[in-house]
């Protein structure tokens, strides 16, 4: 064993893999909500929870230029705020958060997996579960090169998507829309912010990243720009196709768009979105494990975590054990529930992470990316504001 991940991922493939986080499972249903309470308006409301993600993006994509370090969030609160309790408390949230994540995405992927092939869902669960962890365990780079592949997968079934929606005839409010209704728009934000917090992930491999100070802020705002292009643009395709009332109510909106538009069976989306959930499982496995094994660093009590396979680079017991939490979470608990919670518990740790960067910036204002002093105040207002706004 090792102390060291091997550093094999460049800017392209981390780009890969924040996309896939960001868009994941999430925008087969998101898009639908979204629709629902903000009607043809929702494609702005994404463009403006584009917005609103830039200042936390960007004080992620400095502070992970200064502090290359697994840990990510924890670490730069260690530096930034030198509060070590505080640290590991984030470090834990997000290992929670992500095994929550990951489980509410296995569930939702073994739904659609059991939609094409009839097997039990317990042992699709745990084939689905165990599959994932295997791909983890074997190399990052294989894991993310696998995930980029799914990525790839996920946008070419969004692409078809949008041209359905385009090619639809289109519904009464797109012919001749109404007045924004500023409430339903402000909570499509909200909902929309939730879908471009993958930039908290994407910092976690950043030990195994090539050059690091240079690829990791390029990556997170590449990755930023073509989630919110893509969520605009089937989420536009989605409201002139199908009537909002339609798609607030639906489980599978893309699929209401697709029939809309070729007046053909839209099955072949239950296999896109098999991919969108394979890769968020992966994607979530592969950050809480590295996540602890940061956390070995600087918690003596998680030191056992501080270690890599010497032939595949990859933290194994961290992988292991957030593998099988995951696995053990999707059969277990209210999933659906507890991933409101902790999306509510990040959008406080974004909040302290653009505080960490305020106490950074004050003792060393040079660093290889610098974002303007107000950037960190701005994010944490977004945030604070989302959090508030999620409880209305």
């Amino acid at each position: 064993m090792t102390e060291k991940l091997k550093r094999r991922i460049g800017t392209g493939l981390l780009t890969a893999y924040g996309v896939g986080i960001m868009v994941g499972a999430g925008i087969y249903v998101l898009t639908g909500i979204a629709a629902g309470v903000a009607g043809v308006w929702a494609p702005l409301s994404f463009l403006l929870a584009g917005l609103v993600a830039v200042p936390s993006a960007l004080a992620f994509a400095e502070l992970s230029a200064r502090i290359p370090e697994a840990a990510g969030d924890s670490s730069y609160i260690e530096v930034g705020l030198r509060q070590h309790w505080l640290a590991v408390l984030v470090g834990w949230i997000n290992i929670i958060a992500g095994t929550v994540a990951a489980a509410a995405v296995l569930r939702g992927g073994v739904g659609y997996l059991t939609a094409i092939i009839d097997i039990p869902f317990v042992w699709g669960v745990v084939g689905f579960g165990a599959a994932m962890t295997v791909i983890a365990l074997v190399g990052v780079l294989e894991s993310l090169a696998f995930a980029a592949i799914l990525t790839l997968v996920e946008v070419v079934g969004l692409v078809l998507v949008t041209g359905a929606g385009f090619s639809a005839t289109p519904v009464a409010d797109w012919s001749a829309p109404p007045p924004p209704e500023w409430s339903g728009v402000a909570a499509a934000t909200v909902f929309g912010f939730f879908a471009f917090i993958g930039f908290d992930d994407m910092v976690n491999v950043v030990e195994e990243t090539k050059n690091p100070e240079r690829a990791m802020p390029r990556a997170i705002l590449w990755a930023l720009a073509i989630t919110a292009l893509l969520y605009a643009l089937v989420s536009m395709a989605a409201v002139r196709a199908v009537p909002r009332e339609v798609l607030g109510v639906s489980e599978r909106p893309l699929s209401l768009v697709w029939e809309a538009g070729t007046g053909t069976s839209a099955l072949f989306l239950s296999a896109i979105a098999v991919a969108a959930a394979m890769n968020g499982v992966l994607a979530q496995i592969v950050m809480a494990a590295r996540v602890l094994f940061g956390l070995g660093k600087r918690s003596p009590g998680l030191s056992v975590f501080r270690h890599a396979h010497k032939r595949f680079g990859t933290p194994v017991l961290g992988t292991l054990v957030v593998g099988a939490a995951t696995t053990a979470a999707a059969l277990t608990l209210p999933v659906a529930v507890l991933a409101e919670v902790t999306t509510q518990a990040l959008l406080i740790v974004f909040a302290i992470v653009n505080a960490a960067l305020v106490g950074v910036k004050r003792r060393e204002p040079e660093g290889p990316f610098v974002v303007p002093a107000y950037v960190p105040w701005l994010g944490m207002a977004a945030c604070i504001a989302a959090f508030a706004a999620s409880f209305a």
